[in-house]
C-alpha cells in the first residue's frame, strides 16, 4: 500500500492519481470482496488486542469530496469490530462555544485514548478546506494553520497516537452518478441535498484545497493516503490493509493477568 501514501515534501496534482485503480487486485471484484472478508477478521482480533493492550491510541482521518464514501468506509471497514473500543467523531458546522475558542479545541477534545481507536469523519482539516473554499477566513488566517495542524499532529503522535489520514479520492463523473443514485433512490434521498449541486461548481476550487492539504501535511509521523475510491470495494481493501498493517507492526500480545489463575478452581 505504499504506492497510496504521500511521501514528505512531495508535490500532489491529483489529476496523476486513478482513482479508478485496482491494480492489486487487477479489477477481479468478487476476488476482492472476498478478501475484504478476510481482512474484516484480521482487523476484529487486532482490535480487540489493541484495546486489551491498552498502550497505544489510533486516530484515522477520512476526508473526500461529496459522496467519496466516507460513510461506507466506515461501515464496511469495521464491520464486526467491538464497539466498545472505537468511536466516530463527526465535525459539523462549529457551535457558538467552539467558534469562541481556536479552531481545534473542538477537535483535541475528540482525540482517542489509550487502547481506543477513533475514526474522524472529516476533521481539522475543514478549517484549511471549507473556509478557504468559500472565502469564511483571510488567506492569512487558514494558510498558517498548515503549520499548526504539524505540529498539533506532532503532539499526539509523540504522546503515543498512531495517526493514519485517507483522501477518498473520486472523480466528477463518479460522482455525479452516486449524486443520481442519491436522488432516485427513496432509501438515499435522505442524503441528498441541494447544497450538494452547489458545492459541485466548486469541484475545481476544492481540488486545489485538498492538493495543498496533501502536499503540505503529509508528514512522517502522520501520512496522508491517496485512496483510488471510484470503486468502493477497493477503497475498503486499500484502507483495512493500511490500518491492519499499522496494528501488526506494533507486535502486541495479550497482556498476562494480574494475578497466578492456574489454582483457581470455579465450582
Amino acid at each position: 500500500m505504499e504506492k497510496y501514501r504521500v511521501k514528505k515534501g512531495q508535490k500532489v496534482k491529483l489529476e496523476a492519481w486513478d482513482s479508478n485503480d485496482q491494480s492489486e487486485f487487477e479489477g477481479d471484484k468478487a476476488a476482492g470482496k472476498a478478501y475484504l472478508q478476510d481482512l474484516n477478521n484480521e482487523l476484529m482480533t487486532l482490535q480487540e488486542l489493541f484495546y486489551a493492550v491498552q498502550d497505544r491510541k489510533l486516530l484515522i482521518v477520512l476526508q473526500g469530496l461529496d459522496t467519496s464514501g466516507k460513510d461506507g468506509t466506515i461501515r464496511h471497514v469495521f464491520t464486526g469490530v467491538n464497539p466498545q473500543g472505537v468511536r466516530i467523531a463527526n465535525f459539523k458546522v462549529p457551535s457558538e462555544e467552539e467558534l469562541a475558542h481556536d479552531y481545534l479545541w473542538r477537535v483535541h477534545k475528540h482525540t482517542p485514548r489509550r487502547g481506543e481507536i477513533v475514526i474522524f469523519n472529516r476533521s481539522h482539516y475543514e478549517d484549511v478546506l471549507v473556509v478557504r473554499v468559500h472565502d469564511l477566513v483571510p488567506r492569512e488566517v487558514w494558510s498558517r494553520r498548515f503549520n499548526h495542524i504539524n505540529e498539533f499532529e506532532r503532539l499526539l503522535t509523540e504522546e503515543g497516537t498512531i495517526i493514519l489520514k485517507f483522501f477518498l479520492h473520486i472523480n466528477m463523473e463518479e460522482q455525479k452518478q452516486r449524486l443520481y443514485a442519491r436522488l432516485r433512490d427513496p432509501q438515499k434521498q435522505w442524503k441528498f441535498r441541494l447544497g450538494d449541486l452547489e458545492e459541485r461548481k466548486l469541484w475545481p476550487q476544492y481540488i486545489r484545497a485538498y492538493e495543498d492539504v496533501l502536499t503540505k501535511t503529509s508528514t512522517d509521523w502522520a501520512p496522508w493516503y491517496i485512496v483510488p475510491a471510484n470503486r468502493k470495494w477497493y477503497r475498503n481493501i486499500v484502507v483495512s490493509t493500511v490500518i491492519i498493517d499499522a496494528l501488526k507492526s506494533l507486535k502486541m500480545e495479550f497482556p498476562q493477568p494480574e494475578e497466578d489463575l492456574s489454582e483457581i478452581i470455579i465450582e
